[in-house]
């Protein structure tokens, strides 16, 4: 994960970013910015308000104090809850793996509520959340054939706002076919002695 922070350090809404990159762990290359003889960067990130603090992660800019302190915080909720325990579902056994699929489950479950009725997670439109879990749509096959179990059983309104989010071109020309994901899962398992 590619993060850049250009700030200042004497911004006070640079200081919540750099605290909440602190808090999560997130390692970060940080680009001082002079705010009276502001550089091209800056001004390419943030042509509209031209101010720090800006996040750039993998090459996308977030502006914003406060949208990028929520945009942190949910691509770390879906980071740890739902890439970790998934993960755990197609490198693991017995009762690591259960405990990985109990864990992914009830992640997801958590998620799926604060979807609530709502097309996607901020409203009428994608939003942050939903551009953090969609990417996993296309490992949940993966998921559920090597961990036995069905996500659409557990959690069948996020599988609804899954095919949604499908529906979106950007979307779905950016995600792979989920028989590509699980093709290369079982490769990568044989790479790894789990075959």
């Amino acid at each position: 994960m590619a993060v850049t922070l250009l700030d200042s350090r004497v911004s006070p809404f640079g200081m919540r970013v750099r605290i909440a990159l602190e808090e999560k762990g997130v390692k970060y290359e940080y680009s001082e910015q002079d705010l009276r003889n502001k550089g091209h960067m800056l001004l390419e990130m943030n042509p509209v308000y031209k101010k720090v603090p800006v996040l750039i992660h993998n090459g996308k800019p977030i502006c914003e104090s406060l949208i990028v302190v929520q945009y942190i915080d949910e691509a770390d909720f879906v980071d740890n809850k739902v890439y970790f325990p998934g993960r755990k579902t197609w490198t693991k056994k017995g009762q690591e793996l259960e405990a990985g699929k109990n864990g992914l489950i009830e992640s997801l479950k958590l998620l799926e509520g604060e979807l609530g009725d709502k097309p996607y997670f901020e409203g009428d439109k994608l939003g942050y959340v939903d551009v953090a879990l969609i990417p996993f749509y296309s490992w949940f096959h993966g998921y559920e054939t090597f961990g036995n179990f069905s996500i659409e059983a557990e959690c069948p309104k996020l599988i609804a706002w899954c095919k949604r989010c499908m529906q979106n071109e950007s979307v779905s020309k950016s995600l792979p076919d989920p028989q590509e994901v699980y093709g290369f899962l079982v490769e990568l398992r044989k790479k790894l002695g789990l075959e």
